[in-house]
């Protein structure tokens, strides 16, 4: 008989049907407790929840051999799996993977101060045998491959000649192949220079919300996103969690860092977020959310997984071959005759408030600033991002700096918040100051 693999019975471990684990302890007696959940590691390994201090952790410890039955949330059918305890994990990425899926779990259920997980137990999987004993495999039913709508994706992002195309096409191709109709681009920042790790992130662009939500910055300790960052792991909560929500400022949620609302449902029916790296290091974090439960299987998680891989690489590729750009003759930066308009520059922090209303802050701010300091000294109103990068007052790494994604971020909170001036795309590496009145720039402290 051919043996079963564990990736040919994953809808197994969905947690859509609690499964049995059964132990035996040092006086030969055996035990049986129901799993909260039994997660997917690789092809030879799944980890189990540890929650409590119980005869089935006596008995692991003691004897490191145990049963779990898992059953097929549509078929019906079971399958049991021979465990061989290895070790107890209690930080790291997959901890932290299987402690927002518990998180769900636990809010699904009204049991969130019961559900707490102290661990993750890592076991090798010894053997799968069908209890039915037919040998048959469950029909995963009509569910289409997801491969071509990946293979199409990372295809178009190949062909993409600069970052803010490069997102727009990820993001296209998340709700357009993909069909995962509410999703977020947040790329990594902050920190007390350009040159220091990040500490939290922005959204970039969006799909699918009422708002584009440009500019909402969440911590690396809040929610589903920065969990992900984090811990560089894909989460998947496939129900409610409040603990990994952005939709509770008080009482337990995460931390307000952002005076840009978030966008999204509140709360969601499922999320899932999948960071954006090239190598070790962080570029940002994908993000998908649906009203519905459940609406998030492994299949979209892989494929999510592998169109990030692919952005993070194409996304340094495109930082990594960028020509300087020729600024081109001066050009004097009229205005349409409009109201005026104030910025205000905070230097303490670099954030920009447009007549007395929140615009960003950070790098983007830093860089408004110097844009509108130019503008006023000169008169000028094309700049490149060229000279932008080797600006002093930035105070941009060498490498690795980034400086495209948070021009991008700063057009964009631009266009949803103000309509007095404008930050447009003039060619590569090159953009225009567009104003529609006379502004003036206060610096504050």
């Amino acid at each position: 008989m051919t043996r079963i693999r564990l990736e040919q019975i994953r809808d197994c471990l969905e947690g859509g049907v609690p499964a049995t684990i059964a132990t035996c302890g040092e006086d030969g007696l055996p035990n049986a407790s129901l799993l909260t959940q039994v997660q997917y590691v690789d092809g030879d390994h799944v980890a189990l929840t540890y929650q409590f201090f119980n005869k089935t952790r006596h008995n692991i410890l003691a004897n490191p051999y145990a049963m779990v039955q898992v059953m097929d949330p549509v078929s019906a059918m079971e399958f049991r799996l021979t465990l061989r305890y290895l070790r107890t994990e209690t930080s790291g990425p997959l901890f932290e993977a299987m402690r927002a899926r518990l998180a769900g779990i636990a809010a699904h259920a009204h049991m969130q101060d019961v559900f707490v997980l102290r661990g993750a137990d890592l076991y090798r999987v010894l053997d799968i045998e069908a209890v039915d004993d037919t040998g048959r495999l469950p029909c995963s039913g009509p569910r289409p491959s997801l491969l071509p709508a990946v293979r199409r994706i990372c295809d178009r992002l190949s062909r993409c000649p600069d970052l803010d195309d490069l997102i727009d096409t990820a993001l296209d191709g998340m709700t357009g192949p993909l069909g995962l109709r509410h999703v977020m681009m947040f790329i990594a920042g902050g920190g007390p220079s350009a040159a220091a790790p990040p500490d939290r992130l922005y959204a970039l662009s969006s799909r699918g919300f009422d708002t584009s939500g440009a500019g909402f910055e969440v911590g690396m300790q809040d929610g589903i996103v920065g969990v992900a960052a984090r811990e560089r792991v894909p989460i998947r909560i496939t129900n409610v969690a409040a603990e990994y929500s952005y939709s509770r400022a008080a009482g337990g949620g995460p931390t307000v860092l952002s005076a840009i609302p978030f966008p999204g449902r509140t709360p969601p029916g499922s999320q899932m977020a999948v960071p954006v790296q090239c190598g070790q290091r962080l570029l940002g974090v994908l993000y998908a959310e649906s009203a519905e439960e459940w609406r998030f299987c492994y299949d979209d998680e892989d494929a999510l997984a592998t169109v990030a891989a692919h952005l993070g690489v194409t996304m340094a590729l495109l930082e990594a071959t960028a020509s300087p750009a020729d600024p081109g003759p001066a050009r004097i930066c009229p205005h349409g005759g409009g109201a005026p308009v104030t910025v205000r520059y905070y230097p303490v922090d670099d954030s920009v408030f447009i007549d007395g209303d929140y615009l960003i802050k950070g790098i983007a701010g830093a860089i408004l600033s110097i844009i509108l300091r130019d503008h006023l000294r000169d008169g000028r109103c094309d700049f490149t991002n060229r000279e932008l990068r080797l600006h002093p007052d930035l105070r941009l790494p060498e490498v690795s700096d980034n400086l495209e994604a948070r021009l991008i971020l700063l057009q964009r909170r631009l266009t949803d918040r103000s309509d007095a001036l404008r930050l447009q795309k003039t060619g590569r590496g090159r953009l225009r100051l567009v104003l529609r009145g006379p502004v003036t720039l206060e610096t504050v402290g």
